[in-house]
């Protein structure tokens, strides 16, 4: 028996920008396996010598669709792919394409995206800000339309510490409107130099653009039955369609692959500070749940249009010290075949003594590691990673030192609004979420789809074996070390004594 939600997207017409990211591919799993919508149409950049429709046919060999395609064979004839890009003054899309659009489309899932936070601000505004102006606009131009989701950021707003489910155009230097006014009349360079009077308090593009991006729906949505949905840090899937799923090395997951590999031993992290992860399928659940409210309530209103959270519930919060114990109390479970040496982790958070912690941990060994390569006629690579490591973990601490409130009203009424049987298909419950479970679950996934160890009882045998033999020779040299230290202090003390 059908349930509302899936009652709600029979026989509709999805377009969906970003559906070749991490969150887009599990949203449209999600929906051909648990609805029987009638097309998706995906917003798709062309590359040099691929065909789009190739694109979508590779997806077969994906292991995400891995259930869908069990269960019907044929889903992937419903997406059809769209030529487009974020980057381009009118998305890239053809006339054709459009009219087809305007036409025939009733839902929108606005997820394209650059998130990256050193993005040059020209390309940030083009990719988040601008092409959701231009998303806006089309979606006024569907005769269809019953729902536009526009996928942004729970960290849009963190200039602030507390943040509700409401708009902020007041933490801006300026308007959306008066932004994409100067991009049009200024050169890329020039938009670049201006990087740091714009973004003002906000740490890096990514969230600066985002929160422009939002300015955009407050100030031109107008009548168009929209919603914002906000999702925190996405990490792996939690059980759908396959547990610990995951395609990419952003946020703490990418930590943990460092740290089991023996790479990653020191980093700039607040142990005390949130850490606001959220599984990619309860996002994606939570995006489908947010557009059957949106169309359910599309009363033609001047109040702005409603903004849904999904952050870690805060009676089952998550510190990035619980994060780094958990995952290092099972880490020999899913110990990697291919480390460098013993996993384990240190955090601090005073800024200006990392370099010198991280020459010791990182630098030092790498040089050791790298010399050796070079010894044997391989090239050398660790103090490379490194850089780039490091330069990352400078960027990252804004928010892996500091800790934010988020107001999940509106997502709460949400919840409470769907059927016990929605709730169970479509699940974001972050309240019920185990996270002892979770990360083991994280981490089979990690060990598997990202560092593509296979799943076997011998290959995670072998991995133990090399663990626990990186460990004996860790804790050998951490006796070695412990003995040299007093050894110079007994020499230097006997010097002073002589003195």
């Amino acid at each position: 028996m059908e349930t509302d939600i899936q009652r709600f997207y029979r026989n509709k017409t999805v377009f969906i920008t970003g559906g070749t990211g991490f969150l887009g591919k599990v949203m449209v799993e999600k929906l051909l396996r648990t609805t029987d919508v009638k097309q998706i149409y995906l917003l798709i950049r062309p590359k040099r010598g691929v065909e789009i429709q190739e694109r979508i046919s590779e997806w077969s060999k994906d292991l995400v669709f891995e259930l869908l395609l069990k269960s019907k064979s044929d889903a992937l004839q419903r997406v059809c792919p769209i030529a487009g890009d974020c980057l381009e003054p009118d998305l890239g899309i053809s006339d054709t394409d459009r009219r087809l659009l305007k036409s025939e489309v009733q839902i929108v899932l606005h997820g394209a995206a650059t998130v990256r936070f050193n993005e040059p601000l020209h390309v940030a505004l083009a990719i988040n800000t601008r092409a959701t102006r231009l998303m806006v606009q089309l979606g006024k131009q569907m005769v269809n339309l019953e729902a536009f989701v526009h996928v942004s950021t729970a960290f849009a707003n963190c200039v602030i510490d507390h943040i509700q489910e409401q708009f902020y155009p007041e933490l801006l230097t300026n308007s959306s409107e008066k932004v994409l006014e100067m991009t049009d009349q200024l050169g890329d360079q020039l938009i670049d130099n201006m990087t740091s009077a714009l973004l003002g308090s906000f740490p890096n593009t990514y969230t600066y653009t985002k929160a422009l991006g939002e300015d955009v729906i407050l100030r031109e949505a107008g009548d168009l039955p929209l919603c914002i949905f906000r999702p925190a840090i996405i990490i792996a899937t939690s059980s759908e369609p396959v547990s610990g799923y995951i395609d990419n090395l952003y946020g703490p997951i990418g930590l943990v692959y460092g740290v089991a590999h023996g790479v990653i031993r020191i980093a700039l992290v607040d142990v005390n500070a949130q850490n606001s992860v959220v599984p990619v399928d309860y996002c994606a659940s939570m995006a489908l749940a947010s557009a059957w409210k949106t169309a359910a309530s599309a009363v033609r209103t001047s109040s702005p249009p409603p903004i849904y959270h999904l952050t870690p519930s805060e009676q089952n919060l998550l510190t990035y010290g619980a994060f780094r114990d958990k995952t290092q109390s099972i880490g020999e479970n899913y110990a990697v075949t291919k480390m460098l040496w013993y996993p384990f982790m240190h955090f601090m958070t005073t800024s200006w003594l990392f370099p010198l912690a991280a020459f010791f941990y990182h630098t030092l060994p790498g040089l050791v590691v790298d010399l050796a390569l070079c010894a044997i006629g391989r090239k050398p690579r660790l103090l490379k990673i490194y850089q780039k490591v490091h330069k990352n973990m400078l960027l990252l601490r804004p928010f892996t030192c500091r800790s934010w409130k988020f107001g999940t009203k509106n997502k709460d009424r949400l919840w409470q609004s769907m059927s016990p049987q929605d709730q169970e298909i479509y699940n974001f419950d972050m309240l019920a979420l185990d996270w002892d479970s979770y990360f083991n679950r994280a981490l089979r996934g990690m060990r598997f789809y990202l560092c593509k160890e296979p799943r076997s009882p011998s290959s995670i045998a072998e991995g133990q074996r090399v663990w626990r033999r990186f460990h004996m020779l860790h804790r050998t040299l951490q006796l070695i070390l412990l003995c040299s230290a007093a050894a110079a202090i007994w020499l230097l003390l006997n010097l002073i004594a002589a003195f």
